[in-house]
Formats: structure tokens, sequence, C-alpha cells
């Protein structure tokens, strides 16, 4: 590659940070408090509103998140959770830490998302839970799934570490699981660097979970902090150090305040893309479903057989002209981690095909039209 397309590279994303989230960090610094303070609560305040849920909590990651979501629903030893293969390892691996055995289940090939069909055949007797996510943002069809589930008492969690602002049937996605998961990991369209965030409207739940990220201490670290004669702390029981910063939470209030402008940037950047893809053969671009918006944090294609070249091919391609893609989502029950284990019979032909096929475009807010353009043409390239 030559240093030209070296200094014009096209990052596969890159996170949108400038000088309100470096004055929200300089305020905390300056405030004194870092650590888990008064700008965690308001960040769990705005994002419960913007949620339409009850309640918010905090954590130091959406795996996290998702840890505590299965000790509060009363996952444990004995117990299946059936989860999407395609999805990041995390998914998974959650559900070793309570020591559950993952399940995994085949998704619809159209939107990469489980649905109540490829639930139900994955079902066994001991199936106490479903982790459901929307895959890259794409909102998944969660009503049958819950009335399959309710009808078999399976709480049902939703990873929606890619989803924030995405809608299912006109409200935000994650309103209708027992408990919702989300993540502000730099590749996720709202970034704290890492964190995340657990939203449910059980009272009792997200009360445990605050205490639980605490190391299960009885009294907060903001209520010992704050006071001149600290009260004794009992610890309740086995808890964890899962906690959000202020300094985090103060970046979170302000990319929140953005979600409006980055949603719509990243839908016209998905309309260019599709205007400029159309009428190549081989390529299926990734859509909002009939019953839901999505907020396109990934942009995937799937590189069918009749296309020009192969997936690994095009990424060759784009990867010459200085543009970065990534293999799409990864398939957990290919990784050495899972490939020996136990992981259910369900059949996984969808999951395998789009492991295999898909790929990742750049979608970030600073992307240049002549950056879409020299995307769009190296496709448009190989399709030939």
């Amino acid at each position: 590659m030559s240093q030209e397309a070296v200094l014009a590279r096209i990052n596969v994303m890159k996170p949108l940070l400038g000088e309100e989230e470096a004055k929200a960090l300089a305020d905390v610094v300056a405030s004194g408090w870092v650590a888990q303070g008064p700008k965690v609560k308001e960040f769990e305040t705005l994002f419960a509103a913007g949620q339409s849920v009850r309640h918010a909590v905090a954590t130091s990651s959406c795996t996290t998140a998702l840890h505590l979501a299965l000790v509060v629903a009363g996952i444990g030893p004995g117990d299946d959770v059936l989860v999407p293969s395609l999805s990041f390892i995390a998914t998974a691996n959650a559900v070793t830490y309570v020591g559950a055995r993952p399940v995994f289940c085949d998704v619809d090939p159209a939107t990469g998302n489980v649905t109540a069909e490829t639930i139900h055949a994955a079902l066994t007797l001991d199936t106490r839970a479903v982790i459901v996510v929307d895959q890259g943002g794409v909102p998944l069809d969660l009503d049958p799934i819950r009335e399959l589930c309710d009808r078999h008492e399976i709480t049902v969690i939703e990873d929606a570490a890619c989803a924030v602002g995405s809608t299912y049937k006109g409200k935000p996605v994650g309103t209708r699981a027992d408990i919702a998961v989300w993540s502000f990991h730099p590749r996720k369209i709202l970034t704290t660097g890492e964190g995340g965030m657990l939203t449910t409207n059980r009272a009792d739940w997200a009360a445990r979970v605050r205490t639980l990220r605490e190391h299960s201490m009885s009294v907060s670290a903001t209520d010992r902090h704050g006071s001149v004669l600290a009260p004794p702390e009992v610890y309740l029981e086995v808890g964890f150090n899962y906690r959000m910063t202020d300094l985090q939470a103060a970046v979170g209030i302000v990319q929140l305040g953005r979600l409006p402008e980055i949603l719509q940037r990243r839908r016209d950047i998905a309309s260019r893309y599709v205007a400029g893809l159309a009428g190549l053969r081989g390529l299926r671009l990734v859509s909002d479903p009939p019953y839901g918006t999505t907020n396109y944090q990934s942009f995937w294609i799937e590189v069918l057989p009749s296309f020009a070249t192969s997936r690994e091919g095009l990424m060759e391609k784009l990867a010459d002209a200085g543009i970065s893609a990534r293999r799409g989502i990864m398939a957990a029950h290919r990784q050495p981690a899972y490939r020996w284990r136990d992981g259910g019979n369900a059949s996984l032909q969808h999951t395998q095909r789009l492991n295999d096929r898909t790929l990742i475009l750049p979608v970030f807010h600073d992307l240049s039209d002549e950056g879409l353009g020299r995307i769009i043409s190296t496709i448009r390239a190989a399709a030939t």
C-alpha cells in the first residue's frame, strides 16, 4: 500500500468525541469526585428516561451488566441459558460465569437475530433464561419470544449492547425484556471509553444490582464518602467491583445529548450505501426490519456466492484502497473456548452462513462524502 493510501486510511469506526466531552471530564476532575458518584446517578436517571424504563444501573462494562443480570435472575449451576452463537463471545461467557450452560440457538437469516422459532428449536427441560441480542443494532422481534418464554416461565434478558437508539414497534428496544443490558465501548455509537448499563422495571432487581456492583456493601460508596462520620458497612453477600466512574458517566451524559444527531448521521450514511450499491448482483445489505428501526451501529453486507469475488477477496480489495472493513459477527460455537463444550443440538446453519459471508463496512459520524464515495467505488469495481 502506498504512503498516500496509508495516510488516507478509512477506519471501520471512530467514536464521536469533542470539546464538550473534554470539558465534562475537566469539570469532574476539578470537583475532586472521580469515582462512582453524582454523575453516575445523573447518567442512570437520564438513560432510564431515554429508554422508557423505571430503573437503570451503571456498570463497568456490558459484560459485567450481563453477569449481574443472570445473578439477580437466579441463574446458576444446573440451569440452561439459550444464547445466539452469532454474537460477541461475552454473551456466552456471562452464562459460564454463573455456572450455567450456554445452549446455542440459530438466527433469522435476514436480521441475524434469534426468533421464537429458533429459540423453540433449542429449548431444553433445564432452560431457565434466554439471552436475546439486537445484533449490530438491528432490533429483534421480541413479542413472539416473550409469549413463548412467558408460557414456559423463562426469563428474557436482552443484550442490547449495540442497540441504543434502535426501536421496536415505535418504542426503544429493551422495554419488553425482563432485563436489558447496554454497552458504551468505543465501537458503540455512544461511548464512555468502557462502561455498561443494566435496565429493568423491577425495583428489587435494580436494588440488588446496585449493591452487587459495590462488593455487596450495605452502604454505598457515595453515602460513605459523602459523610463526615461514615456509617459502618456490612457485606451482605459475595459481590463484585463492577462500578462505573463519574469520569465515564460525565462523558456518557454528553453523548446521550448527541444521540439524535448521531442516529441521523448513521442513517444518512446507510442510505448512501444503499443507493451506491444498488443493482450489484451478489450483495445483500442490512436494512430495517418491518417492525422497527436499526441505529446502524454496524452496516453489514452479505457477500453471496454469485458476487464476483469472495468475502475475503473483497476485504483485500478494500484494504488495498486503504479501507478497513471487518468480518461479520463471530460464531461462538466455532471458537476454541466453546468448540468442545456441550452447547446444545440445534441446527446453526444460518449462523454459520452469516459468519462465513458477512462483512462490516465503515460507519462513523465524521466519515466524509469523499470517503463514502471511495468505499462504494471500490466495492463496485470488485463486482466487475
